[in-house]
């Protein structure tokens, strides 16, 4: 049996050789698409093992000269472009697997022995290729598992449901699974299991007649239904009452819903994701949460690695946030390399959602275009200054240590106090009000709207404060 390896880098090229002739393959190497073209034109091999960044082109663009010529060729995809734009690329040509850099040698070497033996072209049916504006960032081999797991279940339906802390971007995961899958034309439906009322949950997820209950003066269409076609995301779905769990329960297995006060069953046609921050086996031991649900929803299990676990991310992720900031009127900045390595050191608690949150604030408030460490450090101890402590004297402290800190020019000094002591201030409510806008804006005595535009100018989300059960 023989192999085709297109690989340009030399000692890559070593290595996948010696492991792939240790497994009884014959390997013919070639450098570049063009001598790949030849050697198909002139053999017949059991596989191809391609890089993608290839001297004379991208190796993916021309899989299709490739399937001309030999359609059912198994073909391996390897790239250093650790990215979900290029999983999905290499996911649409129909390849039997994809590989990022770096990769484990051995599971390469069994992949091809597999791919080998199957003689198909690929486990996936091929379409046109996605495009870009992907929403997921990270070149780290945990998002790289993510990125694998997302391409296996973009032309099924199969339940998926990802795991991880607030802040990880479960929901990006979701809308990733829709937006590049098979149901990307119809709607993407988010529903957050944790805010809304127990005594209204099966309401907003399956319909009401009129008249089912006191105040329901018309009919109401649930988050199914408005979800046909497409895909519904149950997030926070560990914090789902007991009772909308067995309803829950009985959609996905009958595969209909009945709105509340109801009696026709509606058949469903849409995909499920749901998302949650707990650990689900112990809820279930607490009898908190239904086993048979969990079995339902835990088909295809994605889980979101903390940001302590992916630290290489975080100055790609760094960078990807100020562009967006900077799409989105602030700043245009750039990070300095030793600013990306303070950054990488920090807990981020938070996980990404806080890394985005204070890379926005670093664009309104730097005041140079290129972010350095010492900008970092300042923007850091300003708001462990302004943590709250429980005494009102604690914030002539923070004041005091503010200004030790940035010595703002003279003459600048109120507007640049105010940037800084304004979003702790606004944090701080938000807490207390767990999230609701409107009680917010009284205690400030302030309006809505007025709220709402400095809550967007200071990157504040308020459903970071949302109260969960």
């Amino acid at each position: 049996m023989s192999v085709l390896l297109v690989e340009d880098d030399l000692s890559i090229a070593i290595v996948i050789t010696a492991a792939l002739e240790a497994e009884g393959f014959g390997v013919v190497h070639c450098q570049s698409i063009a001598e790949r073209d030849r050697l198909l034109e002139a053999e017949t091999y059991q596989a191809l093992v391609t890089d993608v960044m290839l001297p004379d082109g991208d190796g993916i663009e021309t899989i299709n000269r490739v399937r001309a010529l030999h359609p059912g060729l198994p073909i391996v995809i390897l790239s250093a472009q650790n990215t979900l734009d290029t999983a999905v690329r290499a996911t649409d040509t129909g390849a039997f697997e994809y590989f990022p850099k770096p990769f484990d040698i051995d599971e390469l070497a069994r992949t091809v022995r597999q791919a080998a033996g199957t003689g198909q072209g690929g486990t996936i049916e091929g379409e046109e290729p996605l495009g870009d504006g992907l929403p997921l960032v990270g070149r780290s081999a945990a998002m790289q598992t993510v990125f694998r797991m997302i391409t296996r279940v973009l032309r099924n339906d199969l339940t998926v449901l990802v795991l991880g802390e607030s802040g990880t971007g479960k929901e990006l995961v979701a809308e990733a699974v829709h937006n590049l899958g098979h149901r990307r034309e119809g709607p993407f439906v988010a529903v957050n299991a944790a805010a809304i009322p127990a005594e209204l949950i099966e309401s907003e997820l399956f319909g009401h007649e009129k008249g089912a209950f006191t105040g329901a003066v018309a009919r109401h269409i649930g988050k199914f239904e408005q979800a046909a076609g497409g895909t519904l995301f149950l997030d926070e779905i560990g914090d789902m009452p007991m009772q909308a769990q067995t309803r829950l329960l009985r959609a996905l297995q009958s595969g209909t819903v009945r709105r509340v006060g109801g009696q026709e069953e509606i058949r469903l046609d849409v995909r499920i994701i749901a998302a949650t921050n707990k650990d689900l086996e112990p809820e279930i031991a607490a009898g908190r949460f239904r086993e048979d649900l969990y079995y339902r929803l835990n088909v295809v299990p994605i889980h979101m690695p903390p940001l302590r676990d992916r630290r290489d991310d975080i100055d790609v992720l760094a960078r990807h946030f100020l562009q967006h900031a900077a799409n989105e009127g602030l700043p245009r900045r750039q990070l300095t390399a030793e600013a990306a390595e303070l950054l990488s050191r920090q807990p981020w608690r938070g996980n990404v959602r806080e890394l985005k949150n204070f890379i926005y604030r670093l664009a309104l408030l730097a005041r140079e275009d290129a972010i350095d460490s010492e900008s970092i450090q300042s923007l850091l101890i300003t708001e462990a200054a302004a943590e709250p402590e429980g005494e009102i004297g604690n914030i002539a402290e923070a004041v005091c240590r503010w200004l030790a800190t940035e010595r703002p020019a003279s003459g600048t000094i109120y507007q640049a106090a105010a940037a800084a002591f304004e979003r702790p201030l606004f944090a701080e409510v938000l807490r207390a009000t767990g999230g609701n806008q409107l009680r917010a804006a009284q205690a400030l005595g302030i309006n809505r709207n007025t709220l709402r535009k400095r809550l967007s100018e200071l990157a504040l989300d308020p459903e970071e404060f949302v109260r969960r059960s």
